[in-house]
């Protein structure tokens, strides 16, 4: 379905399903005060479309397996996701047979090695459990521990081929918002530079962009979608880099507030009398545990840089 044809439908709906009563007594209704309704009305509906399009056998199945996702990825400990990466294999294909979910198996596809890297941290640090002994503690790897994960996985990677009609476009855009253009490879962290990627939260996009950060940075989010435009999408994720890199003074800090969120990473730095990332990092999010030292690695290969040597 075209997105004129989508953008038709949702208007329609909102009309039928009373979603212009929210303007009370207003005189006169806006194009953009319908805009916005039918835009209401599909965040709080649209999952349960997309999920639809599944098969009935299917979609409790991905059901879980997203609220798995957002449980382990928000949760601090890293080596839990390697607890979902066998049903991630199971559901990627699944999501890959729909037009309405191929941009969640998008996602997942970009995601598949931080299941795998969970995977070799928790046999480097679990403690073997012994039978009729008390479970052993819980443990966290290091900051350094993750980041040498990263450097093995990513050190024999070629530049994807999907990278190649964006990469010079975009350096030059992130040059012109004063921001290092090396960091275009967060988009091979977070989308594999896959412009119609979209996440389990409602991240979307070649940088994965959430819905309040697009807008913050000038982008439609309906009907019309912004954040699957590579040019758009990558003025406003270089203007957020920028502004992140002038609140915190640190491109690991900034990297770790786009993926985690601004306020986390101000709360934890506030609530550890901390500077620097390694002394938070284990706190943050396992999600973002991971994104900062991926970004690191990739950055590193593709350009030979490390993040502080970025100006």
């Amino acid at each position: 379905m075209s997105d004129f044809l989508r953008m038709r439908k949702l208007c329609l709906v909102v009309l039928l399903a009373g979603g212009l009563s929210a303007f009370g007594q207003t005189n006169t209704i806006t194009i953009d005060d319908l805009m916005q309704s039918a835009q209401d009305w599909a965040n709080e509906n649209l999952d349960e479309n997309v999920l639809r399009a599944l098969r009935n056998t299917d979609q409790e199945k991905v059901r879980q397996f997203f609220d798995a996702v957002q449980t382990n990825f928000q949760g601090e400990y890293v080596i839990d996701l390697a607890k979902i990466r066998d049903t991630a294999k199971t559901i990627l294909p699944i999501l890959q047979q729909y037009e309405e979910t191929a941009p969640y198996a998008a996602w997942l596809k970009a995601h598949m090695d931080d299941l795998d890297a969970a995977e070799e941290l928790r046999v480097l640090i679990e403690p073997k459990w012994i039978p009729g002994q008390p479970p052993p503690p819980r443990l966290k790897p290091r900051a350094e521990q993750i980041r040498e994960i990263w450097i093995r996985k990513i050190s024999p990677r070629p530049v994807p081929e999907a990278a190649k009609p964006y990469v010079g476009e975009l350096k030059l855009i992130f040059a012109q918002q004063k921001v290092p253009s090396q960091l275009v490879w967060v988009a091979e962290v977070e989308s594999s530079f896959d412009p119609s990627a979209r996440s389990p939260v409602g991240a979307a996009g070649l940088f994965q962009l959430m819905p309040d950060t697009a807008k913050r940075y000038g982008l439609r989010t309906w009907p019309f979608d912004q954040r699957g435009d590579p040019a758009p999408s990558a003025k406003a994720a270089a203007s957020y880099l920028r502004y992140l890199h002038e609140k915190f003074k640190d491109w690991r800090l900034a990297l770790a507030a786009y993926n985690a969120g601004e306020g986390t990473v101000q709360n934890l730095l506030k609530r550890h009398k901390a500077t620097s990332y390694d002394a938070i990092a284990s706190h943050l999010p396992a999600e973002t545990q991971m994104f900062v030292p991926k970004v690191e690695a990739t950055i590193q290969k593709r350009e030979g840089l490390k993040l502080s040597e970025l100006h």
